[in-house]
């Protein structure tokens, strides 16, 4: 139904955080290999859990994949485990899975978009309840929207999203999508408190008019914001593309600064609240959905107990002022800026 600002009503409320499952199945970026499934099928078992609450009611929890993570592997684990713990209908339509279409060079028609739907509900072997444009192309985006349009009308998916659009792009998805009858409910982007870009360039402000729910990815900045990456000896560890990321930024004294001040703030909240909780509950304050990944039952533990306490006003003050850093430039970002046939900017941040 449409709202007072003109904006279609998603059908859909996500719930306050996410499981991010890009490293399930990603061994470039994140170092997978088969032997972590166990640890894996544990996170996901936990998460299940977490539909049922203290007082015995249903709740709705969040899964966010792709058909790029793993190229594949990451559904078809989310599908396997599905497989043995989720066991009747009503838990199943509380797990809501969010996929995404890799909007690659050669994919430049609405039919790709939905063989690719078809193609991740299969690994998954379940409904999609988000089905998402992964990234914009420099080109044949408008014929994304409709594949979004005809994959929902068909009854592939049940909602749908984008991801990495910038606020012209979400705007102009938004208008193409409503002439169709179909919502846009999400728009996942990076974003965390050493990423703040969508808060300064109008991004959040855009998708909030429009009653876009935003999915923050990356909210704990690949690993840095968890307090366990302090110094040299610490990164050596780190493989892969995040190193000289990490490298840069703890070498740097702003970056100190933050980790100093997020560490005051956990301690207002007891001896379990840390430094990770901190940078997700600063997302949630902003009016975002965190999505932080978990690889172990520790890490998806800390993460769901981020929604046992939130942080009051003057704390975000006291993070706002001193999250001046920013690890890492959007011009370095591999998305394409503008649809050369359109004209439209895709990606600002």
């Amino acid at each position: 139904s449409p709202s007072t600002n003109g904006a279609i009503q998603p059908k859909i409320k996500l719930p306050p955080i996410g499981l991010g499952c890009w490293a399930w199945g990603d061994a470039f970026f994140w170092g997978y290999n088969p032997t972590q499934d166990k640890d894996l099928n544990e996170v996901f078992d936990y998460v299940v859990k977490q539909t049922t609450t203290s007082a015995g009611s249903k709740t709705s929890v969040l899964l966010d994949t792709a058909e790029l993570y793993g190229l594949g592997r990451s559904e078809s684990l989310i599908g396997d485990f599905s497989k043995k713990v989720v066991t009747n209908e009503e838990t199943q339509q509380k797990i809501v899975v969010a996929t995404k279409f890799a909007a690659l060079p050669f994919r430049t028609k609405p039919e790709n978009v939905v063989k690719a739907a078809r193609g991740s509900q299969k690994r998954l072997d379940r409904p999609i309840d988000l089905y998402q444009i992964h990234f914009p192309n420099a080109f044949a985006n408008e014929a994304y929207w409709d594949g979004l349009a005809d994959a929902y009308q068909q009854g592939i998916v049940k909602n749908v999203g984008v991801s990495n659009y910038g606020v012209d792009a979400v705007r102009a998805c938004h208008n193409h999508l409503a002439k169709r009858g179909v919502p846009l409910t999400s728009n996942q982007i990076q974003y965390s408190l050493l990423y703040r870009f969508p808060e300064q360039n109008g991004l959040l402000q855009a998708c909030n008019d429009l009653n876009i729910q935003v999915l923050s990815y990356s909210p704990l900045a690949l690993g840095l914001l968890t307090g366990k990456y302090i110094s040299k000896p610490s990164v050596k560890q780190i493989a892969g593309p995040r190193k000289k990321l990490f490298e840069k930024a703890i070498d740097n004294p702003e970056f100190e600064k933050l980790l100093l001040t997020m560490k005051e703030v956990a301690s207002n909240h007891g001896d379990n609240a840390n430094v990770a909780q901190v940078a997700i509950n600063w997302c949630r304050a902003k009016g975002t959905i965190p999505i932080p990944g978990a690889r172990n039952l520790r890490q998806v533990e800390s993460n769901y107990a981020s929604l046992s306490w939130d942080l009051n006003a003057n704390e975000i003050n006291m993070l706002d002022k001193a999250a001046t850093y920013t690890y890492i430039d959007p011009a370095a970002s591999p998305f394409p800026r503008v649809d050369k046939d359109t004209g439209l900017i895709m990606f600002d941040s």
